[in-house]
């Protein structure tokens, strides 16, 4: 995926019950207060749920995408890397349902995402 090579995103573990991606701090990826941006945070999350989706999608399907996406921010990373953990909450025939937790180096919880990706089939 160019976004998450753009981004030096990480891959960790890549099964369907848990993908695990993670992300480096840099100043580049930084707000003007040296916090890493939330959107690159989120961009982090839906690139491991998205692909615990994929993952997971029944053996008929041709795809997916994303119908609705929430994150709750709990932390600001200032430094080290960042880690998402993504696990499926729910594997249905239309949709699949994902919860990704987004830490810091030290473990520490820095925002919790839920997304539901629409399970596609034809063409």
């Amino acid at each position: 995926m160019p976004l998450a090579a753009t981004l030096g995103i990480r891959t960790d573990e890549y099964t369907a019950d848990r993908v695990v991606l993670s992300l480096d701090w840099s100043p580049s990826l930084c707000t003007a207060y040296g916090i890493l941006h939330g959107g690159v945070i989120m961009a982090l999350a839906d690139s491991a749920g998205g692909a615990c989706a994929v993952l997971n999608l029944p053996q008929d399907a041709t795809g997916t995408t994303t119908i609705e996406s929430k994150t709750n921010f709990v932390g600001a990373v200032r430094s080290g890397s960042v880690t998402a953990t993504a696990a499926p909450l729910h594997r249905g025939g239309t949709t699949i349902v994902v919860e990704t937790s987004v830490r810091d180096s030290d473990g520490k919880l820095v925002a919790k995402t839920t997304q539901t990706q629409l399970v596609l089939r034809g063409r």
